[in-house]
């Protein structure tokens, strides 16, 4: 009964997912279509999303309590790292892809997917831990993450830490979080014409995502995905190790239910979809990462309900 009742709360999502792939198999949706979804998202509505959401969610007070979860991404996602490492040494990843094995072993797609989700399952109260987590994911992943991609290519080896890792971790999303924040501790209200553009503008968030993530799935050919011992890896790493350490920090940092719940789904996210485009910038082997990517958007799909069930019996 409860897995149906945590399908039935996401079937909206899978349905949109599946209307997306429809629409780019009889050729509706193209390829500048999906380039215009995900600009629309990433840039637009996702921003608006937050600053309306923090201003009309959070007082000061709520927002650096708020702030003190962030400790639970990070070291999450860093012990996640080290498991990956040891997990490619172990089974003897291939030295041209450890790199993007190591990054796609513990980054997710807290944002893009990772919202959408946790919309359906726990409502507009979950999105301030949404974006927490997205802070801790998105600064490991251009630092880190870009780091270890780029020892699989050819191309020169960044600087962790630069001005353009700046630049790159001070994406929209983020300067929209940060813009929600600075009115929060400012005590400054919008405008009520303001606020409600932000409101419409943030709704169209989940039904872009989802159809762009349809449109994703469609453009890979199954014969591409193979089932080896590193996507075997990346599959448990991604539904089973990193969940799993973030359940095993919040039993030692008191943690409220729904920050504990949420970022357990979005460590649960499937890759994140930039992997496979920074890999391709660095020479790595884009094209593993392209169909990991895809391949566990798919099984986050059914992963979801599992992980509300468990959550159902863990808090009885």
């Amino acid at each position: 009964m409860v897995f149906i009742q945590s399908l039935e709360s996401i079937l909206s999502i899978i349905l949109m997912i599946f209307l997306g792939y429809i629409l780019t198999r009889k050729g509706i949706f193209t390829d500048n279509t999906a380039k215009a979804f995900t600009t629309m998202v990433m840039e637009v509505s996702l921003p608006a999303y937050m600053i309306w959401n923090l201003t009309n969610t959070f007082n000061k007070e709520k927002l650096v309590e708020l702030v003190g979860g962030i400790t639970i991404p990070y070291l999450s996602m860093l012990a996640c790292y080290v498991a990956g490492e040891l997990v490619a040494r172990i089974i003897d990843i291939d030295t041209r892809r450890r790199g993007i094995f190591s990054c796609m072993f513990f980054i997710s797609n807290s944002i893009f997917v990772g919202l959408p989700i946790n919309l359906a399952l726990f409502g507009d109260q979950s999105i301030p831990y949404v974006l927490l987590y997205y802070v801790a994911n998105t600064t490991l992943f251009w630092t880190l993450g870009i780091y270890l991609i780029s020892r699989d290519g050819s191309g020169e080896t960044p600087d962790i830490f630069s001005w353009q890792t700046l630049k790159n971790i001070m994406s929209p999303p983020l300067s929209g979080f940060i813009v929600g924040v600075v009115l929060v501790l400012a005590e400054i209200k919008l405008p009520p014409f303001l606020s409600d553009t932000c409101k419409y503008l943030g709704n169209t968030t989940t039904a872009l995502s989802m159809l762009f993530i349809g449109m994703s799935i469609h453009s890979v050919k199954l014969s591409e995905i193979s089932l080896s011992k590193d996507v075997a890896a990346l599959v448990i790493g991604r539904f089973v190790v990193s969940p799993l350490l973030v359940f095993l920090l919040a039993l030692l940092i008191p943690t409220p239910l729904l920050m504990e719940e949420v970022f357990i789904v979005q460590s649960a996210m499937p890759i994140v979809a930039s992997a496979a485009i920074i890999a391709k910038a660095y020479n790595a082997d884009y094209g593993y990462a392209a169909v990991m990517t895809t391949l566990t958007t798919i099984i986050a799909m059914v992963m979801i309900p599992v992980y509300m069930v468990l959550f159902t019996y863990l808090t009885i």
